[in-house]
């Protein structure tokens, strides 16, 4: 089943600005000056591989974006509280340099039902970055928010969760998050190598190295599949829309499809769909 067609939902725009982001954050894009009091929307993914920050127009064009690795987050949980602002910081002030402009506000991001607990030690981080925290939202919930899903499945595969969304007309049906994600393609391959888990991720993200390392954390993507598939039971919508850094192989959405028994897609540097997402959601009403 070709679901894309089926639900008439279409990527392209989403695609278009997603690579426009990357060859922002590539270096490979111009940045345009920004405008005295121009409104600018940020947005903060604290990740389980990387801390990304995005900046947006008041018309939610991507003007800038910058990440680092990092291990300060475990399973969507802040372990590293001061590395977390460290490197926090240091995006904020690159992007402050290049843009010509200080950053006052932004939002955050946690696994759904990471409770209020989560929430405050995203929002602690970035207030201590200098910035105004207006909000902080479940990573696949602005997800959704960047794709403009109003019925659908988002499963947003990050670097130590898995978490879906389901949306029905408009309206957040069913959110459930699983601790099964990147770290633990990462922790098999490590396994599989008997290699040190900071060898086997640098392995992992090796390109040239896809076709003798997915074989082996296969396994993990069915079971990222079989989470969601559970977890939507009956009430699964389409399209299914996998995003997250976790799904960069070329063979990722046809495994998951495959024990999914749904056809699902991927658009275009899944990576950054979330934390586009999030920043359109730094704005005060």
């Amino acid at each position: 089943m070709d679901m894309a067609k089926d639900t008439n939902y279409d990527l392209t725009k989403v695609n278009k600005q997603l690579k426009k982001f990357a060859k922002i954050v590539n270096g490979d894009h111009a940045i345009r000056p920004v405008k005295p009091d121009e409104e600018l929307r940020v947005g903060v993914d604290l990740g389980t591989s990387s801390i990304v920050l995005a900046v947006l127009d008041k018309d939610d064009n991507p003007l800038y974006g910058a990440f680092e690795y990092d291990h300060a987050v475990r399973d969507g949980m802040v372990v590293d509280y001061l590395e977390s602002i460290r490197i926090l910081k240091r995006l904020k002030q690159k992007a402050e340099s290049v843009l010509g402009t200080t950053l006052t506000t932004a939002c955050g991001a946690i696994p759904p039902k990471t409770g209020d607990g989560g929430k405050k030690v995203v929002a602690n981080v970035i207030e201590a970055a200098e910035l105004e925290c207006l909000s902080v939202v479940d990573e696949p919930t602005a997800a959704a928010k960047f794709l403009h899903i109003s019925s659908g499945t988002v499963v947003d595969i990050g670097g130590g969760t898995t978490g879906i969304s389901i949306f029905k007309n408009g309206k957040l049906v069913e959110v459930v998050d699983e601790a099964t994600g990147g770290f633990h393609m990462t922790l098999v391959l490590a396994g599989n190598r008997h290699i040190a888990s900071d060898k086997a991720e640098l392995l992992k993200r090796d390109s040239s190295k896809e076709d003798e390392v997915f074989p082996i954390i296969r396994p993990v993507v069915e079971k990222m599949a079989t989470i969601t598939k559970e977890a939507a039971a009956n009430q699964i919508q389409q399209p299914v829309v996998v995003v997250g850094g976790a799904t960069n192989f070329k063979d990722f959405i046809k495994a998951f499809s495959k024990t999914l028994k749904f056809d699902a897609i991927k658009p275009a540097f899944p990576q950054f769909v979330t934390p586009l997402g999030i920043a359109m959601y730094d704005h005060k009403d």
